[in-house]
């Protein structure tokens, strides 16, 4: 395995020599690989829950690609190389689980989870001394519903936080009633803001009933997905375009799929 390693970063030493380099390699920076780390982490996610697990170990590797791709920059710059990181994600791993590499005990997982986060608002603590928000660290680059759950998980980590479930239904409730007095206002920014709140106690929801809105969101998606290409071949096979149908067939084709894709 150590062979390997190394035969990939100098693979990827080669690719950046000034001179018998690659001429593309030699153009890129830490800021134009972002798409390309972006990209490669959602294809790996793809791999998954297609369980393609070949196609997993080919994804991977170009996930891989991009760490030693943006150590060798570093590397270069004198800031760090592939060990640093290696080393630095060890021994993270080591300080947050106590209770594999030391002696503490947790009853269960939400103890568990509280002494993660403890650890690491200790570690943002080193790195920025200054900064005393819970809420300060939380990448800005995250998709929406994700940088909402983290928010909300570290506010519920010093207490503000409802303690059960019921006054959650209760807010979603308040949260879609103001986004429909907003809509009868006719005020846009209104609309946008009161949106913004309801899909944002919606994580909340979530949050609270243990189901992670991200994933439960792209679900539907992919639910609304294969039921709308049946109804599009239902439609196509009857000679026809979608924009052919009354709302109301296609509401009835609706239907239908919904039971012939539960079979």
């Amino acid at each position: 395995m150590l062979k390997n390693t190394q035969q990939l970063l100098s693979i990827m030493e080669q690719l950046r020599h000034p001179e018998q380099g690659c001429p593309w390699d030699l153009k890129q920076d830490f800021s134009t690989l972002i798409p390309y780390v972006i990209e490669e982490a959602y294809e790996v996610v793809d791999a998954i829950e297609r369980n393609d697990h070949d196609d997993l170990r080919s994804e991977l590797g170009d996930l891989l690609l991009q760490v030693v791709f943006q150590a060798q920059l570093a590397k270069e710059l004198g800031l760090f190389d592939f060990e640093a990181i290696a080393e630095s994600i060890g021994d993270k791993l080591v300080r947050r689980h106590p209770h594999v590499f030391g002696d503490a005990v947790f009853a269960n997982d939400e103890q568990r989870h509280q002494a993660w986060e403890q650890a690491k608002a200790l570690e943002r603590l080193e790195k920025q001394p200054e900064i005393t928000s819970a809420l300060a660290g939380i990448t800005a680059s995250l998709p929406a519903l994700m940088a909402s759950e983290k928010i909300q998980d570290r506010a519920a980590q010093q207490g503000f936080d409802w303690p059960d479930v019921p006054p959650v239904f209760e807010k979603v409730l308040e949260e879609l009633n103001e986004v429909k007095e907003a809509w009868q206002s006719g005020d846009q920014a209104h609309i946008q803001e009161e949106i913004g709140d309801l899909l944002f106690v919606a994580v909340n929801l979530a949050r609270h009933l243990k189901v992670s809105p991200e994933i439960a969101l792209k679900q539907s998606s992919q639910k609304f997905t294969k039921r709308f290409q049946y109804i599009e071949q239902r439609v196509a096979a009857s000679g026809r375009g979608m924009t052919d149908c009354e709302l109301a067939e296609l509401d009835a084709l609706w239907n239908e799929a919904k039971q012939q894709l539960k079979k």
